[in-house]
């Protein structure tokens, strides 16, 4: 299965693509970002400009076409502090589902360093020692004390680079005063989960997030080891963190720009940013900082995974998105077990027999058995009056791949599986086209019997032969010498509008069993 994950942060917006591999590992497949710089002012002043919110969706508009063209099934798409602290930011929210077709959750602190935690975990092993995770983005920074690889304590502070740029240090040149406040800021905010660090003996800090990272890769290169390939585990010393810290705050805007290894759009973030990497060094006693390339997005991914593990089975074992998105449906409202497949297979085993006495075409035996595979989600919300409210469910439940007039006939048919009969007057029903009223009537007269005769819900009924007469048209129940009165006492209740199609009496038999002593059951009629 192909998945994609959307950070839209406070500075960037972000995208990762992977391939889902069976086991749950991710094999990334293409990342890319964009510096949108959403919290500009809007983390000082509580509102997104116009121009960031419109480049914002232009972004995203890209990278979901970037995510379609490689095949992308699902998309998570998480916002965190520039939108959830912007008064307009549910304006924006709303933009991206309208416009980009997008759905955006807006996570909590807490909720963004979990999915740091997991990303981190994933990239880089937590077990060998007590390691402190900081991940600085441009609203919020979010840090886990993480010991025997498990997160002992996780904090989300408002304390991103871009927000302290704005507050403290937007002069072209960085004054004592401006980084005397930043340290106190630092001192009061971070004081609990430092000594937490502290005390668990932390002597490794794991940074993630662009600006950490760049703050990394200018450590590396300042001692003529510049970093090659992937920065992922990449290791430097206080001291060299310390260096750049010096490097950075006697410079002016323009001198920060040439300093070898830096990232040229971040050196408005780059002070604050080297002066938390160098304060949480100092304070905790750690002697090493170590970049982790992985971080929320995929963390994003991996958490997905976790609780989509059989979505992404599904993705293995059907090819075919519209089953596919029948089966994930089904269930996410609680499918029926057994019940919905067994259903499914006696009303095809129906269709096979009597599609063409019915007129039916026999592309409709996929409509058929999708609503006898979702004819019982109704009881997700209530068990009375369930049939009406699978019908609400399959109509709105964002099924893939199918017209809208094929989903309103797949919910209607499920709609007719038990009390009441399709009529003309009736919602949804009377709107159909009439070669789809008819396909319908005759799609929910064989789930009707086909229901009834797995009344038990324990599949007495395995075989069904059709047996054409002069009087009536027998249904031969294969049971293996089963009883099934309960079954065949409902599908008679159930048959008279199959009856009324096909203008026949129809009757139940039950099937002799070879090398058996059992009676054949006597012919129930009607």
């Amino acid at each position: 299965m192909r998945a994609a994950a959307i950070d839209i942060g406070s500075n960037s917006i972000h995208l990762v693509v992977a391939q889902v591999e069976r086991d749950g590992r991710l094999r990334v497949l293409d990342r890319a970002k964009e510096m949108v710089r959403l919290g500009q002012r809007s983390l000082l002043n509580g509102r997104l400009s116009a121009d960031a919110m419109n480049l914002g969706v232009q972004t995203l508009s890209t990278f979901k076409k970037l995510a379609e063209r490689h095949g992308v099934q699902r998309t998570v798409a998480v916002a965190t502090s520039a939108v959830r602290e912007a008064r307009n930011g549910g304006d924006f929210v709303q933009r991206i589902k309208d416009e980009v077709g997008l759905r955006v959750k807006v996570i909590p602190g807490r909720e963004e360093a979990r999915f740091i935690h997991l990303g981190v975990r994933h990239a880089i092993d937590l077990r060998t020692e007590p390691t402190l995770i900081v991940d600085a983005g441009g609203g919020s920074v979010e840090m886990i004390v993480n010991d025997g690889d498990r997160a002992v304590a996780l904090e989300s502070f408002k304390l991103g680079v871009s927000r302290l740029s704005e507050k403290y240090v937007d002069a072209d040149r960085p004054t004592a005063r401006a980084l005397e406040e930043l340290e106190g800021v630092f001192a009061t905010q971070l004081k609990t989960i430092l000594e937490t660090a502290k005390t668990r003996n932390v002597q490794r800090i794991v940074v993630t997030s662009g600006t950490l990272l760049n703050i990394v890769s200018i450590a590396g290169y300042l001692r003529a080891d510049r970093p090659e390939g992937s920065l992922n585990n990449y290791t430097v010393a206080d001291e060299d963190i310390a260096r750049v810290r010096r490097t950075i705050i006697k410079a002016d805007r323009e001198e920060r720009g040439r300093v070898k290894g830096m990232d040229t759009k971040r050196v408005d973030f780059v002070v604050p940013g080297v002066c938390l990497a160098e304060y949480v060094l100092r304070t905790t006693g750690a002697k090493r900082m170590v970049a982790c390339t992985w971080a929320l997005r995929e963390g994003v991914l991996l958490d997905f995974v976790a609780r989509h593990g059989s979505s992404i089975d599904e993705a293995d074992r059907f090819e075919d998105p519209r089953r596919r998105s029948v089966v994930r449906l089904a269930r996410h409202l609680g499918e029926t077990g057994p019940h919905g497949a067994h259903v499914a297979r006696l009303a095809l085993v129906l269709f096979g027999q009597l599609h063409d006495f019915l007129g039916l075409f026999p592309e409709s035996a996929e409509l058929l058995e999708y609503a006898a595979l979702m004819h019982d989600v109704g009881h997700h919300i209530s068990h009375s009056d369930h049939q009406r409210h699978s019908y609400y469910l399959i109509t709105n439940g964002e099924l893939l791949g199918f017209q809208r007039e094929e989903i309103e006939m797949i919910g209607l048919v499920a709609r007719y599986h038990r009390k009441g009969v399709p009529r003309d007057g009736d919602p949804g029903y009377s709107a159909l086209s009439k070669p789809g009223r008819r396909t319908v009537r005759a799609l929910s007269a064989l789930l009707r019997v086909a229901d009834g005769l797995d009344r038990s819900h324990y599949g007495v009924v395995n075989d069904i032969s059709v047996i054409h007469s002069d009087k009536a048209l027998v249904l031969r129940l294969n049971t293996d010498g089963d009883a099934a009165e309960l079954e065949m006492w409902e599908a008679r209740r159930r048959a008279g509008l199959l009856e009324e199609l096909l203008d026949t009496k129809i009757e139940f038999e039950i099937a002799k069993v070879e090398g058996r002593h059992a009676e054949r059951a006597a012919s129930v009629s009607r």
